[in-house]
C-alpha cells in the first residue's frame, strides 16, 4: 500500500471520528449534590433542640426555663470524643458576650437583679455539647433550691455518665433540655456526691 493512500485513509478515519464524537449528546458533568437543609433550625452557634418561638415575655418556671424561649441548642462539633477528652475545658468554647447576656435578661423581663441571684446558664451545658446560642441560654435562679448550683451537679453527673458509656450524648442532651429537675430528683444524693 502506498503511503499516500495510507495517509488518506488515516485522515478519513480522523475526520469521521471527529464528526461522530461531535454528533453525540454533550455529556455535562454530574452536578455535585448540595447538602440538604437540616430539619432543625441552624445558625452559626449551634443546632436547636426544638423551635424557639418566643424572644420576649419569657417566664421562668420555678427552676426551669421557658421552653418557648430556651428550647436548648447543641454544638455539633462537641462530640463525645471531644468532651470526654482529658484536655477539653469549657473555657475553650465558652463565648457569651455581655450583650448576649443582657439580651437574655431582657427576654425574660428581668430589669435588675442582685449579684448571685441569677446566672445566665447554658440549658445544655458546654460539657454536654451545648451551644452558646441564645436558644440555649436563660437566667437561671439560685433560689429557691434546687437552683443553678444543683443543676451544675446534674451537669457534672451526666458528663461522667456519658464518658462512662452509661448514657448517650444525645440522650443526656435531650433529658437535661426537657427537665433537668427530674434528673436531680431521681438521685439527688448520687448527683451531689459526684458519683
Amino acid at each position: 500500500m502506498n503511503s499516500k493512500v495510507l495517509m488518506i485513509i488515516i485522515l478519513v478515519i480522523l475526520v469521521l471520528g471527529y464528526f461522530y464524537v461531535s454528533s453525540l449528546p454533550s455529556q455535562q458533568p454530574t452536578p455535585t449534590p448540595q447538602p440538604t437543609q437540616p430539619t432543625q433550625q441552624t445558625n452559626v452557634k449551634g443546632v436547636q433542640i426544638g423551635p424557639r418561638v418566643k424572644s420576649s415575655n419569657c417566664q421562668i418556671n420555678g427552676p426551669l426555663q421557658d421552653k418557648d424561649c430556651t428550647p436548648g441548642a447543641i454544638d455539633p462539633s462537641l462530640t463525645k470524643d471531644v468532651i470526654c477528652n482529658s484536655t477539653f475545658t469549657t473555657k475553650s468554647v465558652r463565648n457569651v458576650p455581655s450583650a448576649e447576656k443582657r439580651q437574655v435578661y431582657e427576654e425574660y423581663s428581668i430589669t435588675s437583679h442582685q449579684p448571685g441571684q441569677y446566672e445566665v446558664d447554658h440549658l445544655i451545658s458546654l460539657e454536654l455539647g451545648g451551644s452558646n446560642d441564645i436558644a440555649n441560654l436563660w437566667p437561671e435562679p439560685a433560689e429557691p433550691r434546687p437552683g443553678f448550683h444543683e443543676k451544675d451537679a446534674v451537669e457534672n453527673y451526666l458528663h461522667k455518665q456519658i464518658c462512662n458509656d452509661s448514657i448517650s450524648l444525645a440522650n443526656a442532651q435531650q433529658e437535661i433540655s426537657s427537665n433537668w429537675l427530674q434528673i436531680y430528683q431521681s438521685a439527688p444524693n448520687i448527683i451531689n456526691n459526684g458519683m
